[in-house]
């Protein structure tokens, strides 16, 4: 089997494996926040606060609805990353083509669920009325192509868990350009209001998809996908439900409580929805070393694991989370003293701004302990205890967080005391985190097979 295209992380340099590793999905994200932003920006501008509103209330539902199918993805590609770490090739072919087709399956009843519960669970959220026509058109409109989101994001994970990280960047810079120019084209001169900025997202999934594919079915690959061989092998199912539905329950655990977030953000008034949102695009820029980070050490712990190199994986995991901590909270402080400036690129309402600002200001400065609870949780993903997280942050992050909004919500209503609920939140699931990384053994989190 040719193994080009692939990254080998169990040897060389860790701290160097781990930056070259982690830069170019921190790339894919700086494009694709900018891309989203782009397009909020164009919505803003040639639509309207309520048109920006409307996109932005649907932004935690989607999120909601896609992150179990992407958490399952990134739980399946631990699995493929300790078989290729292993020299496994037979067990990694068969987890990837069991992959796709758990993924074409999955993200085709995930569209019809889209598509026809949209309005029910819009109304649910208490989106504004004024609003909530161009909510429901831009929710099922992106829902008819979700397939393709999903299949884009399972394409990614088969590249990340062999080591290519460089391919998707690419991928991604070529369709956050595309999607943009949609954007434009379809808003701005066609007039298509917010279905436009919907169906250029769309477009730019379905040719990242097509460029995915043409490199996974080249011949004679290690990771070389075949049509005839897209079924699901039991052994290859069972191992991506073990590490992968942990990962996809974290995921929509934290998606619960955002929609709930918003269902209390949304109660404030358009305004407060158009705010939020715009922040919600700053905030993005956060998640750069966030996600990279927590991405690389999932993919850096499982190959060297599958290998059995148990001090590398020790050295790399202390690596990579204090580098994460130490650029989130660059950003973190950036983005709290320039927030008036950010969030005006969106919006020149006044309230909106103000709004938006004051989420920014609150939630910035603790960025660090977001990154460190993320690293851990990408550490445990690897090393094959994703159930651990799963249950931090259902506890934290969902559980927690709903019964601090409810009691705070009840006593004052103040918007303020929502957005203290993520850096509570992030606090203590970061003690936790701290204690079993430093106590439990994690490390042996995988039983080597035959």
């Amino acid at each position: 089997m040719k193994y080009n295209n692939t990254k080998n992380l169990t040897e060389g340099s860790y701290r160097k494996n781990i930056i070259d590793f982690a830069i170019p999905i921190m790339l894919s994200q700086l494009f694709q926040q900018l891309y989203n932003s782009a397009d909020s920006f164009i919505v803003g501008k040639y639509l309207g606060d309520n048109a920006l509103a409307a996109v932005s209330s649907s932004g935690p539902l989607i999120f909601l609805l896609i992150s179990f199918f992407t958490g399952t993805s990134m739980g399946a590609g631990v699995v493929m990353s300790r078989y290729f770490g292993a020299g496994d090739d037979k067990r990694l072919s068969k987890a990837i083509h069991t992959n796709i087709a758990v993924g074409l399956i999955t993200s085709t009843l995930l569209t019809m669920f889209g598509v026809t519960m949209t309005p029910h669970i819009l109304r649910a959220m208490d989106v504004d009325k004024a609003i909530l026509p161009q909510s429901i058109a831009y929710f099922r409109t992106y829902f008819t192509g979700v397939i393709f989101v999903v299949m884009y994001n399972i394409c990614k994970s088969i590249m990340n868990a062999v080591g290519d990280s460089k391919r998707p960047l690419m991928y991604l810079i070529i369709t956050s350009v595309l999607n943009v120019l949609l954007d434009i084209l379809f808003i701005s001169i066609f007039k298509m209001g917010v279905e436009g900025a919907a169906i250029a997202t769309i477009i730019a999934q379905v040719v990242s998809v097509i460029l995915c594919l043409v490199h996974l079915m080249k011949k004679g690959t290690v990771f070389q996908v075949r049509l005839k061989d897209i079924k699901i092998d039991k052994e290859m199912f069972i191992d991506i439900c073990k590490y992968g539905l942990p990962t996809g329950i974290q995921n929509s655990v934290i998606g619960f409580a955002n929609v709930l977030v918003q269902t209390n953000i949304n109660y404030f008034g358009k305004e407060a929805t158009a705010g939020c949102g715009a922040y919600s695009k700053i905030e993005g820029f956060a998640f750069l070393p966030v996600t990279s980070f927590s991405m690389a050490l999932a993919t850096f712990v499982s190959q060297n694991l599958g290998a059995g190199k148990i001090d590398r994986v020790k050295k790399g995991s202390r690596f990579g989370i204090i580098t994460s901590v130490i650029l989130a909270e660059i950003i973190g402080v950036i983005i709290y003293v320039f927030a008036p400036q950010f969030i005006g690129i969106f919006t020149k309402g006044k309230k909106v701004l103000q709004i938006g600002v004051k989420q920014a200001r609150t939630a910035a400065l603790f960025y660090c302990l977001l990154s460190f609870s993320h690293c851990i949780a990408g550490i445990c993903r690897g090393a094959g205890k994703a159930i651990v997280s799963m249950f931090i942050m259902l506890g934290v992050w969902c559980i927690f967080r709903i019964v601090y909004i409810t009691v705070a919500i009840s006593i004052k209503k103040e918007i303020g005391l929502l957005f203290m609920a993520y850096p509570i939140t992030w606090f203590i699931s970061s003690v936790i985190f701290a204690i079993y990384y430093k106590r439990s053994n994690w490390i042996n989190g995988f039983k080597k097979k035959a």
